[in-house]
């Protein structure tokens, strides 16, 4: 099993007890899923394009922070755009349940206060994470599923759209060649959706491999000293029964206090589920004094790994502090502090 520590912190991302001016003025780290990520299996081309996503989503969080946007402002605007894009397994591009229909997840989470919002099962409101965040904000509610869920984006004025919007012929694919698998009956192709157009046969390979549990996340400190983490998924290809996973739970998929760090996870969900990982981080940090990393990978690389369980984290503390860890061959990732360089990567051999 690997883990993989960012080496050669900048004195930007202070110690404990270092002087308080050290700490840097924002601070960014996101993820677009793990899995078993290999170079062998993917073209130049296509790992070029998911570099560029990834920097996309820094100049994103760094315009917002840059500009004294709040943590959650850079949370919420840099996954609306991972919602928008169809190489991620959220949003537009996401996944498909047997029945053939795109479930969508997410939650947020703000730092300050411990306040959060959740939302589960989704299918026709086009930023899951922004209704994650009106659940926060105007309901007096943590999680809300369904159709209800639906009706207060509505009543929110959030964007509402038809659920073919979502459809993309990659995931169709995935889908028809999972049920195959299952033995499982292919459900009809979904009304408004595009004719039928071939798929290069890379990517249902990756998908197989990679995307089985692929999510979007993001974990943000800003100006203020604060923190916010938030996640969105399209789930895992031919969920049943209305399968719910770790991306909406608090304290499984999505944590963030001010007191400890924020995290982000991806992975087999019911395994995040059962360890709570992401407040279980926290937690660590907080109650054990345990520095970020040491945390991480206590969780992923020892408590997960021996549970049988399978994917990574991102995590932020308030002091600047920036770890992921993983036990799977690779995971799309990239951070960014104030007044440092981006570094993004993929495979499991680099930083």
């Amino acid at each position: 099993m690997r883990h993989f520590l960012i080496a050669a912190m900048s004195a930007s991302l202070i110690a404990p007890g270092a002087l308080a001016q050290e700490t840097p003025r924002w601070a960014l780290v996101v993820h677009g899923g793990a899995g078993v990520i290999e170079r062998e299996a993917m073209t130049p081309e296509t790992d070029a394009a998911y570099r560029a996503a990834m920097a996309r989503a820094l100049a994103t969080g760094e315009a917002v922070l840059e500009s004294g946007g709040t943590a959650i402002d850079a949370v919420e605007r840099i996954i609306t755009e991972f919602e928008d894009d169809a190489m991620f397994n959220s949003g537009r591009g996401a996944v498909f349940t047997a029945a053939g229909r795109n479930e969508l997840d997410s939650s947020i989470m703000d730092g300050r206060d411990l306040n959060a919002g959740a939302v589960a099962g989704v299918t026709s409101v086009r930023h899951p994470i922004s209704l994650a965040r009106a659940v926060m904000e105007h309901s007096p509610h943590v999680m809300l599923q369904g159709e209800g869920a639906e009706t207060f984006a509505a009543e929110q004025g959030l964007e509402i759209v038809d659920p073919a919007f979502f459809f993309t012929e990659r995931r169709w694919a995935s889908l028809e060649r999972e049920l195959g698998r299952l033995g499982l009956p292919i459900p009809p192709r979904p009304e408004g959706a595009p004719e039928p157009e071939p798929v290069d046969e890379g990517a249902l390979l990756r998908d197989s491999r990679e995307h089985r549990f692929g999510t979007v996340g993001v974990v943000a400190l800003d100006n203020a000293g604060h923190v916010a983490a938030g996640t969105s998924t399209g789930g895992t290809t031919a969920k049943r029964w209305g399968r719910v996973g770790d991306s909406p739970i608090l304290g499984a998929g999505t944590y963030a206090n001010d007191q400890s760090c924020g995290v982000s996870a991806t992975g087999t969900g019911e395994y995040f589920i059962r360890l709570t990982v992401a407040s279980r981080i926290c937690a660590l940090v907080e109650f054990e004094g345990m520095d970020l990393q040491a945390a991480a990978d206590r969780v992923i690389q020892d408590e997960l790994t021996a549970m049988g369980g399978d994917g990574g984290i991102i995590a932020l503390t308030p002091g600047g502090e920036i770890a992921w860890s993983f036990n799977t061959p690779g995971m799309y990732r990239a951070r960014q502090s104030a007044g440092g360089e981006p570094l993004i990567a993929i495979y499991g051999d680099e930083e």
